[in-house]
């Protein structure tokens, strides 16, 4: 027989995570899990509360004995990152996530897991469900749209929460207590074209570049993977004179906060180079196969017929889109001098979209330092400013400044040892989370985040270590017992 999630323990967790994977909930969609929380609330008798932005909050009393307990609130975000292989058919929009168990982990079938942060969410259900787990008063804040702008977090409003202590379950390496993390901010720029007509006596080729790991900005973006966009357009720029290439199109990425796994270019070429640019790709893939032998096993670089299209880019408009993509920075731009091993600053080159008579290319800046990350976005303005486009930076958001006298970190950090006879890493994280927000909107919250073991998140290879979640569980509810006196 088969073993499927809900024969996992603790069978609550699996339960309700199942019951996730079967709602739709891509960020800024996320009606039918919003409405199903809500649901969840009135099942069970609960103070449920939903405010302006769409977050959702579940108050639950204290068990008897515990009301004179600080009170608690898990937090965690209902939506998720829509990511899949391009030969997977899927609707995000309609379909329930697939998967299966292998090895240890659960994984989806050609798409993300959602994982981040359904485990959060599902955890957080079985304990408002729960009648034999001890705790104070305890809410569960369910936040909108933490993947694609943070809009639940930024719309919090001071007073609608009552905690004092917040459990941010958002975090994806088990043993790891996370108490401080890096703020970010997205730099779009906007690079014009002009069309001519595609000549007749050229054939249309599609280069594509695929079969990367792809990955979280934050979390991987220090571990050498490749950037589909970058790499094809490294191609272009180094064989755009010698084959007289001229673009159609160029489509690469698509999340702000994952690195591009794949792209590809719709190009043409005269007729007699076209023994030349297979012999180039073919060369090219080589080259990169060697560069990242080690960190993309996978990296694929191919060529094939197309139909001839209607128009190409003008030549210096190309050329002006080569350069500024090779000069745009991707990648660490500094390691912390504070924190051994710790990303301080990063940028990734997300995305990039033709539109009727612009390019669109979407990058994204993290730092735990302030004045740094306005640094590298303002390197990243810079470079497209000078290719004569247009530019837009969001308002961002704050990192988690460290608390080195926090009480639950204390508490939490003590209960892991008791349970695993290990003791766990505190550190911050590169990534964004919640709790600088949250933090600014509530001064004095004590807060900390950790969570199971996800590897892969925000790509189609995200997958979800089984024994890491019972631990996870574990902690949670030894966290939970122990929270102190108000």
């Amino acid at each position: 027989m088969n073993e499927t999630i809900l024969d996992l323990k603790p069978a609550s967790v699996w339960y309700y995570f199942k019951e996730i994977l079967e709602i739709p909930r891509p960020s800024k969609k996320e009606e039918k899990i919003k409405s199903y929380l809500i649901d969840f609330g009135k099942k069970h008798n609960l103070e449920t509360l939903t405010d302006e932005v769409g977050n959702v909050l579940i108050r639950k009393p204290a068990t008897p004995g515990m009301e004179n307990r600080k009170s608690v609130v898990l937090q965690s975000h209902m939506d998720m990152v829509c990511e899949k292989n391009s030969d997977t058919k899927h609707n995000f929009d309609t379909d329930p996530i697939e998967v299966y168990i292998e090895d240890g982990w659960v994984t989806a079938k050609g798409t993300t897991l959602g994982g981040d942060d359904g485990i959060g969410v599902a955890a957080a259900l079985a304990i408002l469900a729960a009648n034999d787990v001890q705790h104070g008063p305890l809410e569960a804040l369910f936040t909108v749209d933490e993947e694609t702008g943070l809009t639940g977090a930024f719309g919090l409003k001071p007073g609608f929460l009552q905690s004092q202590i917040l459990l941010n379950l958002d975090s994806e390496d088990e043993g790891q207590l996370f108490i401080g993390c890096a703020g970010g901010q997205d730099t779009q720029a906007w690079l014009p074209y002009d069309k001519v007509d595609a000549p007749d006596d050229y054939k249309a080729f599609t280069v594509k570049v695929f079969g990367l790991k792809g990955g979280h900005s934050g979390d991987d973006i220090n571990k050498n993977r490749g950037n589909a966009n970058k790499i094809l357009n490294r191609f272009l720029w180094e064989n755009n004179n010698k084959l007289s290439i001229k673009l159609n199109n160029f489509d690469g990425g698509n999340l702000r906060n994952a690195i591009a796994r794949e792209a590809f270019a719709t190009i043409l070429v005269p007729a007699d180079k076209i023994g030349e640019l297979k012999q180039a790709v073919a060369a090219y893939e080589k080259t990169m196969k060697f560069e990242f032998h080690v960190t993309e096993p996978g990296l694929s670089i191919t060529i094939e017929n197309c139909d001839l299209p209607g128009f190409v880019v003008d030549d210096e408009s190309a050329d002006i889109f080569y350069n500024a993509m090779y000069a745009c920075p991707h990648g660490v731009m500094a390691m912390s001098a504070d924190i051994k091993d710790f990303v301080e600053t990063s940028t990734n080159l997300a995305s990039v979209k033709f539109q009727e008579d612009e390019i669109l290319i979407t990058t994204s800046q993290r730092s735990s330092v302030e004045s740094r990350k306005q640094s590298v976005t303002n390197m990243v303005t810079s470079v497209f400013n000078l290719a004569g486009g247009r530019t837009e930076t969001s308002d961002g958001y704050p990192g988690w400044t460290p608390n080195p006298n926090s009480e639950i970190v204390d508490i939490t950090a003590k209960l892991y040892k008791k349970l695993f006879n290990n003791e766990p890493e505190v550190l911050a994280i590169h990534a964004g989370l919640e709790c600088g927000l949250i933090g600014d909107k509530y001064p004095g919250m004590d807060m900390i985040s950790y969570g199971p073991t996800i590897k892969g998140a925000h790509s189609p290879d995200e997958r979800l270590e089984i024994e890491s979640v019972e631990k996870f569980w574990d902690l949670t509810i030894e966290i939970l017992k122990n929270i102190p006196e108000k």
